[in-house]
């Protein structure tokens, strides 16, 4: 019977792949030009993009273009081609009609712009002068109020406008721009998470895996496992880590070598689970998946591994977020219908005609058996004539 020796091996999974095109999404090039009127708050923007305020010392030297603006937009040409614009505007500003003309301009071109309404203080936009509230017609999703120097409003609300911006360049985005790395591998690990969860959904996982007692069979792992280590390498990526898939062996080969997570958190579920069925064997694909994401991201903020304190509250933190997920799914699927085929009427017999041989009752006309001397339905004696 096979056993844990059969099942894949996430390197072995990524060494069959093409990872080319995953490569050079990442390393792909990411314009950004940063505009505003002359003053430090440009070169302070550039300064938090290019650090992670998770990790202490993670800083890149990514190239961003820098201009200043003056009303005249000559001098801007220059950052037509780049892939998004950034047009600082100070919030203490007493007319910002040139930029805001500027960056109609930009919009009616198709080009892609975020503007930022920087302060020191708290910003509401329905108490700054009418010229600010203008900028307010530009929609919600091009313009936000906030504190460049300050990182909850870089992360929650500059940092996903980026990446709504130029979803096409992410992992490009968070290997150039440490200050988009925490968002992107969250949403990478969350793909990753809802593509194998997905699969398990579509495909029941009905079989057991031999050995564990999962309700995986091998096929099944053989595809959550490569969707794993897509993952893996996609995070890596993002993380401004080696592009050579084998690099990662070294810190990550004991954990996600042969199934991690089928071989160390699945087996705690044994036992815990009274009747198997189609949610929690989702649930499992979800927080598996969940687990190996984390384990890459915990080891590149704090350098270490999830003991496995962490990993027993966070697998079981995502078995219910996979579940709710699970679910929510099956409440959306059409409920079959049951079709109540409609019972034929019985046909009446149709009547039948006597045979040659057969003899009529001379009373009640019905057809007798050729050597009945009495009507089997009347009792008339056959061989008499009726009265």
């Amino acid at each position: 019977m096979a056993g844990l020796k059969d099942l894949p091996n996430v390197w072995q999974s990524i060494k069959e792949m093409d990872l080319r095109p995953i490569r050079e999404e990442a390393l792909q090039e990411v314009r950004l030009a940063i505009v505003g009127k002359p003053n430090p708050a440009k070169e302070r923007l550039a300064w938090q993009l290019r650090r992670d305020p998770h990790r202490a010392g993670e800083e890149t030297l990514t190239p961003i273009l820098i201009l200043d603006y003056e009303g005249d937009d000559a001098s801007l040409k220059v950052a037509l081609d780049v892939d998004l614009m950034i047009l600082l505007v100070a919030g203490d500003s007493h007319d910002s009609s040139d930029e805001q003309r500027l960056a109609q301009k930009w919009v009616d071109s198709g080009r892609r712009l975020l503007v930022i309404i920087y302060s020191t203080n708290p910003l509401n936009p329905s108490e700054h002068p009418t010229h600010l509230n203008l900028w307010l017609g530009m929609g919600k999703q091009r313009v936000l109020f906030g504190d460049i120097d300050d990182s909850n409003f870089l992360l929650r609300q500059f940092v996903p406008a980026v990446l709504d911006a130029i979803p096409h360049k992410q992992l490009a985005l968070g290997r150039q721009f440490p200050l988009f790395r925490d968002q992107i591998s969250r949403q990478l690990i969350n793909e990753g998470c809802l593509t194998n969860a997905t699969y398990a959904f579509s495909t029941g996982l009905a079989e057991i895996v031999p050995g564990l007692n999962i309700p995986l069979n091998v096929a099944d792992v053989v595809v959550l496992t490569k969707n794993q280590a897509f993952m893996v390498y996609r995070l890596g990526l993002a993380l401004g880590l080696s592009t050579r898939w084998q690099d990662y062996v070294t810190e990550f080969g004991g954990v996600l070598g042969s199934g991690f997570f089928w071989r160390q958190v699945a087996r705690q579920l044994i036992g815990l689970i009274p009747a198997w069925g189609i949610v929690p064997k989702v649930a499992i694909a979800y927080a598996g998946t969940y687990i190996v994401g984390r384990v890459v991201l915990q080891w590149y903020l704090t350098g270490k591994q999830l003991s496995p304190q962490q990993i027993r509250q966070l697998y079981a933190e995502a078995f219910q977020r996979g579940k709710t997920w699970a679910l929510n799914m099956l409440q959306k699927m059409p409920k079959p219908r049951l079709i109540q085929r409609k019972a034929k009427p019985k046909e009446l017999p149709l009547p039948s005609e006597p045979l040659q041989s057969e003899k009529l009752c001379p009373s009640c006309a019905k057809p007798n058996h050729p050597e009945a001397r009495f009507c089997q339905f009347c009792g008339t004696r056959l061989d008499e004539s009726p009265h």
